[in-house]
């Protein structure tokens, strides 16, 4: 059969995300373009998305060549944030109202007169767009996080205004996200940890399922040849800088954790990794061995020549992408607890956990100073990944979803049923 004809036969699906999908250079983008790239093989998408990032504009042609169709819907920040307020007005939550956008909903309509199989919606925020039901078409939301969560937990951190405005977007997230997973035919979770938030619920009346992230371990390779450095820091942390989360917990470690290190070791460097550093972030440039880089166009070489990853985080949601890769990458991660929820790992052989700060300043003087230890520590950490964080296994959960859509519109119209089973291979 050729290329054509086989084209023909895959059934069609639209996928919507709240960001463009490519490049995977932070934590929801390498789930969603892994999940859109894996889904590409066996049906025809119709990908709607909104690009909140002038540069991630170079990528639409990409990304129009492996989908069906593609409709990019530039967000303007300013814009969105107006459009927030009137979540105090209608009473949604600030983050649904961010996203309400009539380009948008002008793409959905576009894509719902093809024969689709499945809509898919990326993040609760995305939910609404399909949220009234098309005929014989099954509703799929990945929440990946429970977003509430994360919100009580900036509540619980906040003072004055700012925690009566968290505290009513996690009230409201909350009550959305158990109203979505309620009509959704099928919605998932990114660990079965965070999928128990949503059922743990009293109005839960349809179970969330969950798939966990997964890294490719080919591109994250420690054995592969990577670009150098101004410098192979000690430490390293890689994330998105302009993320809350990842802020606080640059800002907290480097204030707590790192002026025990370097009073140990005067020389002992840190370098901070990832793009549109907030202004808290900047300032520790060049204090006490910091480093701030910025984006680089490749976090591997960061991670190849430092000698630690750590992952501080204090406020953590779901699966930190910037554990599992920093694993891959054969590196001794230490890390809160917080933030290895729902990684699979045997603390003290695969990854050090530290709470406090005289512990976690404790674990990376140990590993600074131990060369066998780290070696010992890190390989078990990339054998860890090689065996169970693989995205082709990680996605076989959705993958029963995606059979289940194919099969349920086989039934109600004439697509042969051996379509829906080819979807399911």
């Amino acid at each position: 059969m050729s290329d054509m004809q086989n084209m023909s036969t895959k059934p069609e699906i639209l996928f919507l995300a709240h960001r463009i999908p490519y490049p995977p250079n932070k934590g929801d983008k390498i789930r969603s373009w892994n999940l859109l790239r894996h889904l590409t093989k066996n049906y025809r998408v119709h990908l709607a998305c909104f690009v909140d990032d002038e540069k991630d504009f170079a990528h639409t042609e990409f990304l129009s060549s492996v989908c069906e169709t593609a409709a990019f819907v530039k967000l303007d920040p300013l814009a969105a944030r107006l459009r927030s307020l009137r979540a105090f007005v209608n009473g949604d939550p600030q983050s649904f109202s961010y996203y309400e956008d009539g380009q948008m909903r002008a793409a959905v309509a576009a894509a719902r007169q093809s024969p689709l199989v499945a809509e898919i919606a990326f993040s609760s925020t995305m939910a609404s767009y399909i949220e009234g039901a098309k005929e014989g078409c099954r509703r799929i939301v990945d929440f990946c996080d429970a977003d509430s969560e994360k919100w009580r937990q900036y509540a619980a951190q906040a003072t004055g205004p700012m925690r009566f405005i968290f505290s009513r977007e996690a009230e409201k997230l909350r009550e959305a996200e158990t109203r979505i997973a309620n009509w959704a035919d099928a919605s998932f979770a990114v660990t079965g940890e965070e999928a128990s938030l949503f059922n743990d619920r009293a109005n839960a009346q349809r179970q969330v399922d969950w798939w966990m992230n997964g890294v490719d371990t080919d591109y994250f390779d420690p054995d592969g040849e990577f670009a150098s450095i101004p410098q192979s820091p000690d430490v390293v942390f890689v994330g998105a800088m302009d993320y809350r989360a990842n802020i606080d917990a640059v800002t907290f470690f480097a204030s707590n954790v790192w002026s025990l290190v370097r009073k140990a070791v005067p020389q002992a460097t840190f370098a901070i990794v990832g793009a549109n550093p907030d202004r808290a972030v900047e300032a520790l440039d060049g204090w006490d061995g910091v480093t701030v880089t910025g984006r680089v166009d490749d976090v591997r070489p960061w991670l190849a020549q430092s000698k630690i990853a750590v992952a501080p985080l204090r406020v953590a949601r779901g699966v930190q992408n910037k554990v599992l890769e920093a694993m891959a990458m054969g590196k001794p991660v230490v890390a809160t607890s917080d933030a290895a929820t729902g990684i699979a790992h045997r603390a003290g052989i695969d990854i050090l956990l530290a709470d406090e700060l005289a512990t976690m300043a404790d674990a990376v003087l140990r590993l600074m100073s131990d060369e066998v230890l780290r070696g010992r520590i890190g390989a078990a950490a990339r054998v860890r990944i090689l065996h169970e964080y693989r995205w082709e296994e990680t996605l076989r959960r959705f993958d029963r979803a995606m059979a289940d859509a194919a099969a349920s519109a086989a039934s109600q119209s004439s697509i042969p049923s051996s379509s829906a089973a080819s979807s399911a291979s």
